[in-house]
């Protein structure tokens, strides 16, 4: 599934883009539209402008436009099977839960541009979506970027159990499934304990295992590299300590976590 590091490897595909005039944006699905905007203002806004960056933000990739688009951007989100592709090229070769075949009839937006490339988002399932001009004042602050003070703010003083607020967009952006099971399993935090009940010393060693984790998947290749991925099924053990994994439900996703060593 696309998380940080699959939408940060689709942001250095995306900087591919940067500088081409766009002849014009097409959509495959309407639905695909996100936020206030109708899809012909949307495809409007894209006609005749040129992307000037390509930035992240948590799971969002923002395109910012220059030319008849001035000052406007495009946000594009990839829900849990979206994939990008520039001039044929995808910036993830295989999604966990999604499928990498080439099926054109799962290309929901795509943008031509006047020297005959292509960016498209592929999503099989119709869980991701294309937004003009993005809140982003909405999300968290990233989960690469977030300062140790602003992650003990998003945590403090709450009951909500730590996997659920790690993986809340609005208090920390970037961060899904597979990589929440993975920083507290290094970080030895059980999924379900309460934000709020976390020590200084924790809290810093949740911040430095957060890091280092988003770091190393993104050296890997992706949030399906960590060292637990492997036994995350039934009869799974600690790579750790060798226990076996349990399995729960937490924040309506299923977690699985070491009942010997995360507390």
């Amino acid at each position: 599934m696309p998380e940080l590091p699959e939408v940060e490897a689709y942001r250095r595909l995306a900087e591919g883009a940067v500088g081409r005039p766009i002849e014009r944006a097409e959509l495959g699905d309407r639905r695909f539209v996100r936020g206030p905007s109708s899809p012909r203002h949307l495809l409007a806004a894209l006609a005749g402008a040129s992307f000037t960056r390509a930035r992240r933000h948590g799971k969002l990739l923002v395109l910012d436009m220059g030319r008849a688009g001035e000052g406007r951007s495009l946000g594009l989100r990839f829900g849990m099977t979206g994939r990008l592709l520039l001039d044929g090229r995808a910036g993830v070769e295989r999604l966990v839960y999604s499928s990498d075949r080439d099926e054109s009839g799962w290309d929901r937006f795509s943008v031509r541009f006047r020297d005959g490339g292509h960016l498209v988002v592929r999503d099989p399932r119709l869980l991701g979506g294309v937004e003009l001009d993005p809140d982003e004042s909405r999300l968290g602050p990233d989960a690469l970027e977030v300062m140790p003070l602003e992650l003990r703010q998003a945590l403090e003083h709450s009951v909500v159990a730590l996997k659920a607020r790690l993986m809340d967009q609005h208090r920390l952006a970037g961060v899904g499934n597979l990589i929440a099971d993975e920083v507290l399993w290094r970080a030895s935090l059980a999924p379900h304990r309460r934000s709020g009940s976390l020590t200084p010393a924790e809290h810093r060693r949740l911040h430095r295992h957060l890091r280092g984790t988003l770091e190393d998947l993104m050296a890997r290749g992706g949030s399906h590299l960590g060292d637990l991925m492997p036994e995350r099924a039934v009869g799974g053990r600690c790579p750790r300590d060798g226990a076996e994994l349990r399995r729960s439900t937490v924040g309506g996703r299923t977690s699985w976590w070491c009942p010997r060593h995360q507390r």
